[in-house]
């Protein structure tokens, strides 16, 4: 029987909807059905693949204000950050859309002759996306994946799965071929472990703390498995309300967004009291 989790708006505290938690039997069933999947996708000639991650970004951009405020009642996020993220997902989707055209070897000149060298899909790739940017991290990984020609199994935070859900299903909508693209709401310890564990997921992404990361790294060692990680966070900030009034919340936000390349960035600040 499947767990459920109740989502919250984080500004009301009121429960939005009940997600069903996927489990490990059907994991292993996405898992499955994506690596069929993920023959025919590569089969597709690229100009084929590439026409249809532009039909893609364009099913997100006639979505972004909807996708907008489902992040806006699913994460908090304030609805022009919102527009942003969506608008990126559509962004990144359009850049990809070029590459599959563009996956080119290289001719290695031999004694007498050359090789040529192929670039080839992974097969099934293991997306597993944080809370604090749901849209945008999860764009930077399917997006590139599929325009190689793999599969995607999705794994959102159990907190905020609802614009990737809502991406799913834009997916099939544009035209991408059934379960190329999976979204599989679900704990870490299930899902996640899984889409480490399984032999059929060629590789994983990761974006999250570094106490998980060293445990995605070590299972994936294990199967001699590609993995991408983005581990940490650097910019954290307490404001004190009594604090220096030269202080304003832009500049600090300002430096945090300057630095969030070497970290993780939290959006959403509260001025508190700290006794």
């Amino acid at each position: 029987m499947n767990d459920t989790i109740e989502l919250r708006n984080p500004a009301t505290g009121t429960v939005i909807e009940t997600v069903l938690l996927a489990t490990v039997e059907e994991t292993d069933a996405a898992i499955a059905r994506a690596v069929a999947a993920q023959r025919t996708w590569a089969g597709f000639a690229p100009a084929d693949r590439a026409r249809l991650l532009r039909r893609f970004a364009a099913a997100v951009e006639d979505d972004v204000e909807h996708l907008a405020r489902l992040e806006v009642r699913n994460a908090g996020h304030t609805i022009g950050n919102a527009r942003w993220e969506a608008g990126n997902v559509r962004d990144v989707l359009n850049y990809y859309s070029a590459a599959p055209e563009r996956l080119s070897g290289r001719q290695i000149p031999v004694p007498g002759g050359v090789d040529l060298t192929f670039k080839e899909p992974i097969g099934v790739v293991g997306v597993i996306v944080p809370w604090n940017f749901p849209m945008p991290i999860a764009g930077w990984a399917f997006a590139p994946a599929l325009a190689a020609g793999n599969a995607v199994v999705l794994k959102p935070a159990e907190l905020t799965p609802l614009t990737a859900l809502r991406l799913g299903q834009l997916a099939l909508d544009a035209g991408l071929p059934e379960h190329v693209l999976q979204v599989l709401p679900g704990a870490g310890p299930v899902v996640g472990t899984r889409l480490v564990t399984h032999p059929d997921v060629g590789k994983v992404v990761f974006t999250g703390s570094t106490r998980v990361g060293r445990e995605i790294l070590r299972g994936s060692a294990e199967r001699i498995k590609r993995v991408t990680l983005e581990l940490g966070g650097k910019n954290a900030n307490i404001i004190f309300v009594k604090g220096d009034p030269a202080v304003k919340y832009s500049d600090v936000i300002s430096a945090m967004d300057a630095a969030r390349g070497s970290g993780v960035k939290v959006i959403a600040m509260t001025p508190k009291d700290v006794k």
